[in-house]
């Protein structure tokens, strides 16, 4: 068994969507290689940051991305493995960027409660003050709001016909 500690630096960008690990980033890797019968298990943890946009309010967030991958590579090529030995080397490259692309967010945000762009103007919604976002109501349903308004009683006493029966023990139903 041999464990490694390797800073490298990203030869080329990992991910695609709106946040990934940048090319000449730097990447912190801690492997553990052991020898099995039928080959080497490389296992280990994945250090970077990723950088992006928010889904929501499109300003540039940065992430910090920890993974931990393990793979077995085997020393002969019949086997089943996805992965094989090449001249008593193991190439972890892919492996280590499978596990940091799998692990970037769908949808970053900037933080959990991000408010997003306002639909109509398109600015962002932190940035404008007492923001209410505009209730567009379906013309199909304007009679009923006037029938809604008619209906409420203005003193705010419930609409009932205001009789309560009671019984013998003098509660009321």
């Amino acid at each position: 068994m041999r464990e490694h500690s390797i800073d490298v630096t990203v030869p080329e960008k990992l991910g695609e969507a709106q946040i990934s690990v940048a090319a000449g980033a730097p990447l912190e890797l801690d492997v553990r290689l052991e020898g099995l019968h039928d080959g080497i298990l490389a296992s280990g943890h994945v250090s970077a940051t990723a950088t992006g946009e928010c889904s929501r309010c499109l300003k540039a967030v940065s992430q910090p991305i920890e993974v931990d991958f393990a793979e077995l590579f085997a020393y002969d090529v019949d086997e089943a493995f996805d992965y094989q030995v090449q001249d008593d080397h193991v190439d972890l490259e892919p492996v280590v960027r499978d596990a940091v692309v799998l692990s970037l967010p769908f949808q970053p945000v900037c933080r959990p409660d991000c408010p997003g762009l306002d639909p109509v103007t398109g600015e962002r919604v932190e940035d404008i003050p007492d923001y209410r976002p505009r209730e567009d109501v379906d013309p199909r349903w304007s009679a009923l709001a006037g029938f809604q308004a008619e209906s409420a009683p203005a003193d705010g006493t419930s609409s009932g016909s205001g009789r309560t029966d009671s019984d013998a023990t003098g509660e009321q139903h």
